[in-house]
């Protein structure tokens, strides 16, 4: 619980703390699904937090790595941690980026927009737009993506011998509720 509020703190520092519109939250989940030859693999995160500053078009969202469960088995999910995100060096992955369109001109009510930013999974952020479906009802906002990760883009390696097992493109979904502050 202190990661997920030290988390929350910093995004909010980041991004200032003049703006009366900003919405925080860490009531949420990402998902995840390799869909390989030989293996589905599908696992959930809840250690979630992130914050849209409607004023300054921002967004933002992280998920601590070890946080990840649902796997097939107990060893698919150490390997997970240990051999392909490295879940000790790198402790959570990330996006930060403004919304290309204008969200303060939205009125209540259910919206598609875009996100540009930085993804950081295993260390590497590369420049991303995803879309994303935003539910505004004040005092309250669900912000929800859903996108695809290629594991090379992140320096991700999937041994040969488990190449058939783990899709070299994972589909991630991220759903975030979050309040007025």
């Amino acid at each position: 619980m202190k990661a997920i509020i030290l988390s929350v703190g910093i995004l909010v520092l980041a991004y200032g703390l003049s703006s009366p519109t900003i919405y925080k939250g860490s009531e949420g989940e990402v998902r995840f699904v390799s869909d390989a030859p030989l293996e589905l693999i599908q696992a959930r995160s809840n250690d979630l937090s992130g914050l849209v500053d409607v004023e300054k078009n921002r967004f933002a969202f992280l998920v601590k790595t070890r946080g990840f469960e649902g796997f097939n088995s107990p060893l698919q999910q150490e390997h997970f941690h240990e051999n392909y995100l490295e879940s000790d060096r790198f402790p959570s992955a990330s996006f930060t980026g403004s919304f290309i369109e204008d969200i303060s001109e939205l009125s209540a009510g259910k919206h598609e927009v875009r996100a540009k930013g930085r993804l950081k999974i295993h260390g590497q952020a590369l420049e991303r737009i995803i879309k994303c479906q935003l539910r505004w009802a004040p005092p309250r906002m669900q912000v929800e993506s859903s996108f695809t990760v290629l594991l090379a883009d992140h320096q991700i390696t999937i041994p040969q011998v488990v190449n058939q097992k783990i899709a070299e493109e994972v589909q991630v979904r991220v759903a975030l509720e979050m309040a007025q502050q």
